[in-house]
């Protein structure tokens, strides 16, 4: 019994100078009567939510275009907004730079379900490159067209100028490609 108590010690003492080793010490608790470090927000929404808007090159003077959309959780006194059908509610804000000035009519931001049988406009972006708006859906499209004017429309009519895929829209299966078969996603500006 005392043979076995002693190895008991020796492997104890082994695995405490293995942690040592690797610099997993025990680290010591905040002492009494320290207040702990306040916490800070972040000032912008994560990379995952991040959606980069990359130009289709359709429209002469815009292949250097680019721009982004940041989303964040809609408020909601309730902690998350989310909508009668119970999906979360999402801000949207799109900033667009060096897309130069159109003679052709306005620049319109708009979202849309992957499979493009829901589309929502977003709204002309204002003399900054930017528009804000609302989106409920979980996959979704964000892109920007060049419309003949900034009037409320349900589909776009004029050339899509950006787009981009917000991060839960790259998760698909690959049920329907061959087996050999790859999407070139980065043939259209997904990395």
């Amino acid at each position: 019994m005392e043979q076995k108590r002693k190895q008991a010690g020796k492997r104890a003492g082994l695995l405490g100078m293995a942690l040592l080793a690797f610099g997993m010490a025990p680290v010591p608790g905040p002492t009494a009567g320290t207040a702990p470090a306040p916490c800070t927000p972040d000032p912008g929404p994560p990379e995952y939510y991040r959606i980069d808007l990359v130009s289709t090159k359709r429209l002469p003077g815009t292949r250097a275009a680019r721009g982004a959309g940041y989303v964040t959780f809609a408020k909601s006194p309730f902690g998350i907004a989310v909508t009668p059908e119970g999906h979360y509610v999402y801000d949207l804000r799109v900033a667009v730079e060096r897309l130069p000035p159109s003679t052709q009519g306005v620049y319109v931001a708009w979202v849309a379900t992957p499979a493009l049988d829901v589309v929502e406009r977003l709204g002309p972006l204002d003399a900054n490159g930017t528009a804000k708006g609302r989106v409920h859906f979980n996959k979704f499209l964000v892109f920007i067209t060049l419309e003949p004017s900034a009037e409320p429309a349900a589909r776009w009519t004029g050339p899509v100028v950006l787009r981009g895929l917000s991060k839960s829209g790259f998760m698909h299966t690959m049920a329907g490609h061959g087996p050999f078969q790859q999407e070139p996603c980065t043939n259209y500006g997904f990395n």
